[in-house]
Parts: structure tokens; sequence; C-alpha cells
């Protein structure tokens, strides 16, 4: 390591004055200044003063394959000029290594560049300062701080995808264990987002290099495969280009034809996600077909269709709905000679220019400039959305998010009003809530969905017309967590559950804290403050709702607890002989449960087990689970139901009917007649070729209304057997 990196700013400042060392403006440079032709020349020296200070601050320093370190951010700022981004952009790539690996400051940075220089820089620059319990830890955090940056300034993860590329570009250099763990790590996060940004180039080449270091032997067999093929198919592709080219210029349209092959790591994905082989990928070839305008996109389209059989299912229209990156294209598959499945896409040269470059098609900075295009508005407003989540409880979390974006397998719904809205796919109707707006998500309470009435976890697909039902005192359900796919949702439910559980928790945890203490004979008001501030002290806890939101969570355990203030025992504790009971009202959040195993409702004799983390789970009394009271008597309480409770609650029934065509419509009517919902619904017909085997998840208020349910059920003719699981 050369001698100043050891030194202090002066002596390091002093060999910025320094000579520029011969032979560093070397391939490297030349290639850059070629690539700056659409720069002016006030731009252009300040790009060349940018290479001298991070050459100066490099000097010395060696990348793993031997070149001077200098050759790398160069390398980098010529890829951000491939994308034509502004002067600021291009020194900012020169300079992103810096303040990392050399004693270099941000604010030196900034005197000599300017604010939006040093802020680039900063965003890009590792987190090193930052102490970690984990390198996972470390790895996602640096990521949620790169795309907090990218919020401020999209500029930032342009110069880091530029960064990464090269990086990929070079990997050959480093272990073959270092090299899989970051191109796997390029693959699930860097290649998505420059998908997600449009830039098709880069996220091809991120995916090839990503694809051959992380799993180089499956790279070699479907390349190996494909090459065997290709001579064929290019000889196809050929006598259909030529035929097309001729029908084509005799309707007067001009228009420019050029072959495709689908990359590799998209072909692997392919046959993973269809499980297919590798010969059963249809569209492996194809051709790109260029015109002047929209309208002529579907003149194209008509005319080879009318010259070659499509294949039903295959056509898509990204130009009456553009994806969520601001991609536009017509895709259409057609058999060819001999069969031969061959895919169209046919789009005009602006579509082709946003489809390569996404983002930086037209480069503009300023959200309310009026020029801004699609491809941009739609990158903000998935920024827009990532601020929205960066309230996220840990970088875990907030990583998840972003990952649920980066990967929209598309849904296409409209609102009753007729807008679009895009959706990934295996979006619910409560995904589309939040959606629409986070206070519609929250207050929903149904759905129809084209006209029809369907329940909320329901998965949409495309063309529905969705409207949402909404309450003024709904509010959401834990269980939704289980079943929605967008990041938006899975972020506001955990939010508003979040504030949900803690106040919930705290009101459980008291409320089992003088339970305890008055089985010991005594209470909260006879419990010394010096006592309580004591036992918070020894447990690290600032404040009594701390101690009591633990209580709540079932993370301590309250007889214990109530041991220690009264000072009458060791921790362990014996069940009472006349415990009092904790009222349960019904409409708790997360910090109160009930069991899926026995389903209990109101009017049901009841037990409570103190989950850690999950608080009290609510069992019947003829649960089998309760056989689990002796092993851990502590962890079971005493419950009761608070009385007129106005909450619905689950219940499994079981009916067995004769096998007959309607019977499942027959019962489901009944359910309904006795005013309940039906959740979930199976059908078992192996048992017995004469009946049926149904079970029923409903909601019912309690065992009064559950009767109501069982005998509307029974008067039926059909039904054999009916009963409570």
């Amino acid at each position: 390591m050369p001698h100043y990196l050891t030194g202090k700013g002066m002596e390091y400042t002093a060999t910025l004055r320094d000579k520029l060392p011969p032979g560093l403006r070397g391939v490297g440079y030349r290639r850059l200044s070629a690539k700056l032709g659409y720069l002016n020349d006030e731009q252009r020296a300040k790009i060349d003063r940018a290479f001298e200070f991070g050459a100066r601050a490099h000097r010395g320093q060696a990348r793993a394959s031997g070149q001077p370190y200098i050759s790398h951010p160069t390398a980098v700022a010529a890829i951000v000029a491939e994308l034509r981004l502004d002067a600021e952009s291009i020194c900012a790539a020169l300079l992103h290594d810096v303040i990392e690996d050399t004693p270099m400051g941000a604010d030196q940075i900034r005197q000599e560049f300017g604010e939006d220089v040093a802020n680039i820089v900063e965003g890009v620059s590792k987190l090193d300062q930052l102490s970690f319990t984990s390198r996972g830890e470390a790895q996602v955090e640096s990521f949620r701080k790169m795309m907090l940056a990218m919020i401020e300034d999209i500029r930032v993860i342009l110069v880091k995808l530029a960064d990464r590329l090269h990086n990929m570009r070079t990997l050959n250099a480093l272990r073959p264990d270092k090299r899989v763990r970051i191109a796997k790590e390029t693959l699930e996060i860097f290649a998505p987002i420059a998908n997600r940004l449009g830039i098709n180039w880069l996220k091809v080449e991120l995916e090839e290099l990503g694809f051959r270091n992380a799993y180089p032997f499956r790279a070699r067999v479907i390349d190996s495969t494909l090459r065997k093929a290709q001579g064929n198919q290019r000889q196809i592709l050929k006598r259909i280009s030529d035929r097309l080219r001729k029908n084509l210029r005799e309707t007067g349209l001009q228009v420019s034809i050029q072959g495709r092959k689908k990359h590799l790591y998209s072909i692997y994905r392919k046959m993973l996600r269809k499980k297919l082989a590798l010969n059963e990928i249809v569209d492996v070839y194809g051709l790109r077909i260029v015109v002047d305008n929209v309208d002529a996109c579907y003149r194209t389209l008509g005319i080879i269709h009318q010259l070659y059989k499509p294949m039903p299912g295959r056509f898509k229209d990204y130009i009456a709905i553009p994806r969520l990156n601001g991609y536009q294209s017509l895709h259409t598959t057609l058999f060819g000679p001999n069969g031969i499945p061959i895919e169209f896409q046919i789009r005009t040269s602006e579509m082709h220019r946003v489809a390569q470059s996404g983002v930086a098609a037209h480069w503009n900075y300023k959200a309310a400039d009026s020029s801004i295009v699609p491809p941009q508005l739609r990158a903000r407003e998935w920024l827009t959305s990532i601020r929205d989540m960066q309230t996220a409880a840990n970088s875990e979390e907030f990583m998840e998010n972003v990952k649920v974006d980066l990967f929209p397998d598309k849904v296409y719904v409209f609102t009753p009003k007729g807008d679009i809205l895009r959706l990934p796919r295996g979006a619910t109707c409560v995904d589309f809530a939040y959606a629409v707006h986070t206070d519609v998500g929250n207050r929903c309470i149904s759905a129809k969905l084209d006209r029809r009435l369907a329940p909320l976890r329901t998965p949409l697909t495309n063309g529905q017309t969705v409207q949402i039902l909404t309450s003024r005192r709904a509010h959401p359900n834990p269980t939704w967590v289980n079943f929605v796919v967008t990041a938006k949702a899975r972020h506001s439910i955990r939010q508003y559950l979040k504030n949900l559980r803690r106040d919930e928790a705290i009101e459980l945890g008291r409320r089992l804290l003088v339970q305890a203490l008055r089985t010991q004979g005594t209470s909260l008001r006879r419990i010394s403050r010096k006592r309580m501030t004591e036992l918070l002290h020894e447990f690290n806890l600032n404040k009594q709702i701390d101690l009591y939101e633990q209580l709540g969570l079932g993370e301590r355990l309250a007889p214990v607890i109530a041991q220690l203030l009264t000072q009458t025992a060791t921790a362990e504790i014996d069940n009472p002989d006349k415990p009092s009971t904790i009222t349960i009202a019904g409409t708790e959040g997360l910090v109160v449960s009930y069991g899926r195993c026995c389903h209990p409702i109101p009017g049901d004799a009841i037990m409570g087990y103190l989950s850690s983390g999950h608080g009290v789970v609510i069992h019947r009394n003829t649960c089998g689970n309760l056989t689990q009271f002796s092993k851990q008597p502590g962890k079971w309480i005493a419950v009761e139901w608070e009385p007129d409770i106005d909450h619905d609650f689950t219940v499994e029934l079981q009916v067995q009917m004769s096998n007959q065509p309607g019977s499942l419509a027959e019962v489901a009517l009944q359910i309904a007649d006795a005013r309940s919902n039906i959740e979930q619904v199976s059908v078992n017909e192996d048992n017995d070729d004469d009946f049926a085997e149904m079970k029923f998840l409903i909601l019912i208020q309690n065992r009064i209304h559950l009767a109501r349910v069982l005998r509307q059920i029974r008067k039926m003719r059909n039904v054999k057997r009916v009963s409570r699981t």
C-alpha cells in the first residue's frame, strides 16, 4: 500500500499536486474520450480534471488483475458515457471509489467538482464505516442505503450498475468462490434493477456474465446445444425475413428487419419456470421489425399474420399496455416453414431506443419537467414507492419488499373508471386495494370482480374490472399478510399491525400481570415503585410498558414476573388452585390468535397458551394440544369470553352427502341463508362412490349462530351427516 494512504489529510493533499505518473492516460482513457462527443468542451475539461484527480488518488493501487486501479473507474465512466448521461455522472464514475479506498473525503470532491458529483459518489460508495453483526446484514444494509440514495438522484444507481458491469467483465481475476457469490448477487439484485429501469442491453450483459460465472456448466450445455442447431435456424430466418421485406415494401412500408436470439439466462429461467426441456423452448430465435410509427406497427402485424399462421395465445400488445419499465412492442409467435415457431417483435424506432436504454433513453433530471418520458415516469413512480417502504423495521424486510417489485410478472386489471393497474402475477383483491390507495386497502371489506362479489384473497387475472367495497370501521386482517404479493400491500399491513400489536400487547400484558398478582394475593398498586424499577433494570428495560409488551407477546411469563415482584418464590411456579381468568374480546390483533387446530368460538370452554413472540393462542378445552398442559403448565392461562362479542370466527364443518350434481351449491346456499360466509371449501370423493365428503371453513359469530347453520344443513334430504371438526 502506498505510503500516503497512512498519512494525514495535508500530507495526502500535497501528493495531488505531483505530476501525474506517465502511462496512466492509456487506452482506457482514449476509449472514454471517444465516447464524449455529445458533451461540450467545458464539460469534457471537467471530466479530464476528474480523471487526473482520481488517478492521483488511486496512485500505487492495483486491481486483482494487476492493472493500475484507475483503469476500473475509467472503464465505469466509459459505460456511463454509453448511456449518454451528463458530465456530473461521468465525473462521479471516475471518482466513485475515492471516498472508500483513499483518505479523500466527500467535502474535497464537493469543493472540486460540485454538490451533484459528491452526492452521487457518496451514494455509490460502500458503507465500510458502519458496524454490522454479520456479512449478510452488511450487504442488505448497503443495498438499502443505495436504494434510498437512488430515490434522491437516479444517477446513483446508473453509476452503480456501470460499476457492477465492469466488475462482472473482469471477474476472472477473483477466486472461484468469490466469483460465484458476486455473480449470484448480480442475478438476484442488479440485473433486475437494470430491467426495472428498462436498460435492456445492460440487463442482458449482466445476466449473461452472471449466469456463466454462477452456473458455468449449465451455461456451457445450453450454449453448446444452441450452437449445434443455429445453422439451420439462421437459414430459415433469412428466408422468412426476405419474404417479409418483399411483401412489406409492396405495401409501401419502410421497415428494418433484424434477427434476434434469446440469451442464455433467459432460456434457462424459462426452462425452470415452465419446467420445459431445452428443445421445448419455441422462441429461442426470432425477428425484430422496426417501423416508422405506431400505425405501421399494426399494419405490419396484419400482413405477417396473412403470410404465416399465428400461434394461439401467444400475441401480446405492449404498445396499448406498456410494461412497468415503459417497454412497448407487439409480440406474436407464428408457425414458420416446416411448422417451426418464430417470435416476432414489431416496434417503432423510438420504442426500440427506449427498449434498449430505458430510463436513460431521453435523459432528464427534473420530475416536474413536462418533457419527461414514460420510462422515467415509471421509474420515478417505483422510486416513490420505495420511499414509502423505507420505514420498514429492518434492512432484511426492506430488501424483501424491494425484491418483490424487481420481479413484476404482469397482470393488467381495470378500475371501475377504466384506468389500468399493473400488478404482479398472483396479486389479489387486497393487493389491488392497496395499489389504489393505502386507506382503501386498510378499509376494504369485500370486492367485486366483473360486478360479481368475490373473496378478498381471490387472485386477479388479466382484463378483470375490480371494485373494492370499504367501511370506515374496517381495519387490516393479520391473515392478509399470508396471501398478498405486492410489496406495498405487505408493508402497509405490517405497519398497521405493528402499531396495533404493540398497543394490544401492552394492554394484554398488563391484564396478564394483574391476573398473576391477584393469584399471589396482591395487586399492581401494592408493588413498590422501587421494586418495579429494580426489575426493569434487571431486564434492561426502560419503561413499565416495555415489560407489559413482552408479557403480552409471550416473551416473558406473567406468573414468573409476579413472583419476582412479590419475592415469594423462584422462577418456577405451580399451577394455582383457583386462578383468575383473562377476558378475551375476540377483536385482539396479533397478540391474541385462535388455534387453527380446533377453531374456538364464543361459548366454547377455552384455555390460553402463551406463545413466545405471538402472545396468547386460544384453544378449546377439548383440543388435543391441551395434552401439552402438563408439560408446560406455566405457559397455560385461564381465559374466558367477553359477553356480547361482535366479531366473526372461523369454524370447520364436515358434511357427508349424496354424490349428486349441484350438491356443493345446495350446501353453500343453506350456509348463506344462515347468514354465514364461506372462507374455504374442499371436496373428497375418494371414500365412497355414493357419498361425497365436503369440508367448509365458514365465518360465524358464536355457538348459537353455529347451531343455526347446522340446522339449515341437516334439513337437506341428501345430507347423511354434518359435524363440527
